[in-house]
């Protein structure tokens, strides 16, 4: 998805830049551009397409620089068209950005009112104008740009560069990722360490609110305005985009990706306020006709597949069934017609999904039942995509550790994306209902980020369960698949037996296993089912069960003697689950690592399960 490459240098930084963006390019992406500062001009050049019509272009201009930023992008306001291709520009100022300004609609109505014409229909341009206006008031480029990030809402990484400073680069960090590439008598910023490998392998990993200014020679990084240090690590030069970079682990580092994740995955979709007239176009009539929803899958995408099941069945009033595809495939189903037969599968090999998908088919076309198939998948060449009407992908990008983390928040996404489009298409979805899912989906990476600071918090935690031989995890509602969910991670990399219960069944059973050594984990949203939770949660404490429990802001419950809170930042019901994934995959994570277990490959596992 969007990528962004920067630099400044001696020699001509041109073919650095295309170089950047041609090892970007597997993150996906409609337009490319770049930007040079010449002889105090600002040289602009910009395609859609792919970076060879970039490259073409440039060739033929002839443009040459030793100051630029580079961008390849993926659609979210606005179509993908030249004059919604980054950089943008106001004046002597280019900017190029990736994530979401979730109040750009108001900066835009103000600045039109200072007299600024907009020349695209992106949130990326209002910084530019915004940069350009401040230094009315100060002519130093890094003290204009840090008066307006505080106006900034969202989730974003920014290049700016200015014509009347053409010996400066400054670069921000705020929610998407952004490395510093340190170079002799040259620096560089992207998205990602791989774009900058043919130039560099000594790395600055920047943090949320960094601020820098980079020359030649030098790289100053400010926070609250304040000029601090940050490490510079060195990689292996032939690492590639699979590289674990500055984490111990694939996993911890793919839980951290997944506010970018969920991002590019909702932006394949989103417009602005609403779904993109080409999202799913290709399934458009087979959507309309379905009158159930039967979801296939394994594992990890079976539980996103539960969670799907609330969704359907709450927000647009559509039948859904969920099951695991090593049963269905041998007990020979009923094939209903007008059915969507979805299958879910990061990989898209999965064997036993694969194989009930291919058993559906061949039985509705002998029995001559009109049904449609869709698949949900992270993997743009699988079978499963090959082999199905429709698809949707999750653009969570490689995901090497066997326990799967962004992979499943982008299926919750996908799935969602999913709902309101069927919702859309039948009418049957509130239009107001609708507003607030896609404005909570924009928010939902800035929320993500705000819980993976709780990291420090959950560690603590995860230190009481280190001797523990059980654990039981209670959810109700659309949180008694994360409860699974988070079961399944703790066992699979953990190697603690683990079960998921919904709360409301502790009595038929489980309740049983409760004792003093028995950890507790709660899922507690503020939902309509907090109260009952509550209820069941005094079950646990009475019998002298320890309780771990993840809780909303606004819920009421305090922490005390064998009740552990840590309070989850508040985001809509509908899209909790996706958040509250993340501190059930921290406390796994920090256990396993804890336990000295192989936590990227644990034993007996596979990443893609293509055997039955």
């Amino acid at each position: 998805m969007c990528g962004i490459v920067g630099g400044i240098a001696e020699r001509n930084i041109l073919d650095v830049l295309l170089e950047g963006l041609k090892r970007l390019e597997y993150r996906g992406y409609d337009s490319a551009g770049l930007a040079l500062v010449a002889n105090q001009s600002l040289l602009r050049e910009r395609e859609v397409g792919k970076v060879a019509n970039l490259a073409r272009a440039v060739e033929a201009s002839g443009i040459q620089g030793s100051l630029g930023i580079a961008h390849t992008r993926w659609a979210t306001h606005g179509k993908p068209t030249e004059e919604n291709a980054h950089p943008h520009a106001s004046g002597h100022v280019a900017v190029v950005h990736n994530g979401i300004i979730e109040n750009y609609q108001e900066l835009k109505d103000e600045l039109q009112t200072l007299g600024y014409i907009f020349s695209s229909q992106t949130d990326t341009e209002v910084v530019a104008h915004l940069v350009h206006h401040a230094l009315k008031s100060s002519s130093d480029l890094l003290t204009a740009v840090q008066s307006i990030i505080p106006r900034l809402k969202g989730a974003y990484a920014l290049g700016i560069v200015c014509t009347d400073q053409p010996d400066e680069l400054i670069a921000v960090r705020e929610g998407s990722p952004l490395v510093i590439g340190v170079g002799i008598g040259e620096n560089f910023i992207s998205s990602d360490q791989l774009a900058l490998l043919p130039v560099t392998n000594r790395f600055i990993y920047l943090e949320e609110g960094d601020i820098v200014r980079l020359t030649r020679q030098t790289i100053d990084i400010f926070v609250d305005g304040q000029l601090i240090e940050r490490p510079i690590k060195e990689l292996d030069a032939t690492i590639s985009n699979t590289s674990k970079g500055e984490y111990k682990h694939y996993m911890l580092k793919e839980i951290f990706e997944q506010p970018e994740a969920i991002q590019q995955t909702i932006a394949q979709a989103l417009d602005a306020e609403n779904l993109k007239s080409d999202f799913l176009v290709q399934g458009e009539t087979a959507l309309q006709n379905i009158q159930h929803i039967q979801i296939i899958a394994c594992g990890t995408s079976y539980h996103a597949g539960m969670v799907a099941k609330y969704w359907c069945e709450q927000l647009i009033g559509l039948p859904c069934q969920v099951e695991i595809a090593s049963e269905y495939r041998y007990r020979h189903p009923v094939i209903v017609a007008n059915t969507l037969y979805l299958c879910i599968s990061q990989s898209g090999e999965t064997a036993d999904t694969l194989a009930a998908l291919r058993d559906v088919q061949r039985r509705a076309k002998a029995e001559q039942k009109t049904i449609a198939t869709m698949a949900i998948c992270n993997v743009a060449t699988s079978s499963m995509i090959r082999e199905t009407d429709f698809h949707l992908l999750t653009l969570a990008g490689p995901e090497i550790g066997v326990a799967s983390t962004k992979a499943f928040t982008t299926q919750l996404a996908a799935l969602m994306l999913l709902v309101l489009k069927i919702g859309e298409i039948k009418n049957s979805l509130a239009s107001e209902l609708k507003q607030d899912i896609i404005k909570a989906l924009w928010h939902c990476p800035k929320v993500l980020n705000e819980t993976l600071k709780n990291d420090p918090a959950i560690l603590d935690l995860s230190k009481l369960f280190v001797e523990k031989a059980h654990c039981l995890f209670l959810g109700r509602g659309t949180h008694f698949p994360i409860a699974l969910e988070g079961a399944l991670k703790l066992k699979e990399i953990s190697y603690i037996h683990a079960e998921g219960y919904a709360a409301g069944e502790l009595k038929h059973g489980p309740l049983a296993l409760v004792d003093n050594d028995m950890p507790v984990v709660i899922l507690a949203p503020q939902d309509d089912m907090l109260d009952k939770l509550k209820s069941n949660m005094e079950e646990v404490q009475a019998r002298g069960g320890e309780l771990f429990i993840f809780a909303d802001e606004q819920s009421g419950i305090k922490s005390k003697e064998r009740q552990h809170v840590v309070y989850i930042p508040q985001i809509s019901e509908w899209l909790a689950p996706i958040i509250y994934s993340v501190p059930v995959q921290l406390l796994s994570y920090h256990v396993a690592v804890l336990r000295g277990t192989d936590v990227d490959q644990p034993r007996n596992l596979a990443k893609s399960v293509t055997v039955e």
